[in-house]
């Protein structure tokens, strides 16, 4: 048995990684050909001839299709980036606070904020809608951003608050006692050592974000403020469009998360590790 375990756990990496990479590749494939070479049969599992034209054509062509792409990959980057930092910068206040603060109310505070995760976020789908619809904020960045903050600062609280209550106290307690006051040691004594924490949060947060479709779908029904998923799905109902192309788009909307995790996947482990060690 112990002899065929390894055996058995390859065999499932292989097929999971099956299961995922080969529509990511299939679509490499296609946005690398030609709209004739990609319908032809018997399909060309390899590109015979491959160009970067579509890519290209998205991003310096002309035309409704690249300029609605551009537009959406603009959106995005706009919105997850800002989503990003209100959310760090909020998180890193709300936890610091409740890892190193006495205060009345403190515990329950605390948990309240946790629990909210427990609530599927599409139940408060319609409510915010109509809450924005109210304040005028549908179709805007502002909106779209506030509605990503609100969904991803419990989880972001708690990752953080975890990395500040595993800090030495006496760091703090050596600062407030040389005179400096509780953002002075925030800013320039604890921050510096919550560093991994906060990029790891940084990073989670963008990631989540960016892999959003019902909120902005629902939030954005115009091209001014369509992030690139929306967009993309979009495009997939038009006959008009080749496969081609929208294979590269795909390609455009993966490739930045890919990236990021790729590059900083042990800050995401790290993150996701601490927000469940306490």
């Amino acid at each position: 048995m112990n002899r065929r375990t390894p055996v058995g756990r390859y065999v499932g990496v292989a097929l999971i990684l099956l299961w995922s990479l080969v529509p990511v590749y299939w679509a490499v494939k296609t946005s690398l050909q030609t709209e004739g070479d990609a319908r032809a049969i018997p399909a060309q599992y390899v590109p015979t001839d491959p160009t970067l034209r579509n890519y290209a054509t998205l991003l310096t062509g002309d035309g409704d299709i690249p300029a609605q792409i551009r537009r959406s990959a603009v959106n995005i980057v706009v919105e997850c980036g800002v989503a990003t930092l209100v959310t760090v910068l909020l998180a890193t206040l709300a936890a610091y606070a409740f890892a190193r603060m006495q205060f009345r109310g403190r515990t329950v505070l605390f948990y309240a904020v946790l629990a909210t995760m427990a609530f599927p976020a599409y139940t408060t789908l319609i409510p915010l809608y109509r809450l924005m619809s109210l304040l005028g904020l549908v179709n805007t960045y502002t909106g779209i951003v506030l509605v990503y903050v609100s969904g991803f600062l419990p989880l972001a609280t708690w990752v953080l608050h975890n990395y500040f209550a595993s800090l030495p106290a006496g760091i703090e307690e050596a600062g407030l006692v040389d005179g400096a006051h509780r953002l002075q040691v925030l800013w320039h004594l604890l921050l510096p050592l919550a560093r991994p924490g906060i990029i790891s949060t940084a990073l989670i947060t963008f990631l989540f974000a960016w892999g959003q479709f019902l909120f902005p779908l629902v939030l954005s029904s115009d091209i001014s403020t369509q992030p690139l998923t929306i967009v993309i799905a979009a495009l997939q109902g038009r006959h008009v469009v080749p496969s081609t192309l929208l294979n590269a788009a795909g390609v455009l909307a993966i490739i930045v998360p890919a990236l990021l995790a790729l590059a900083f996947n042990r800050y995401i482990v790290n993150g996701l590790l601490a927000g469940s060690s306490r």
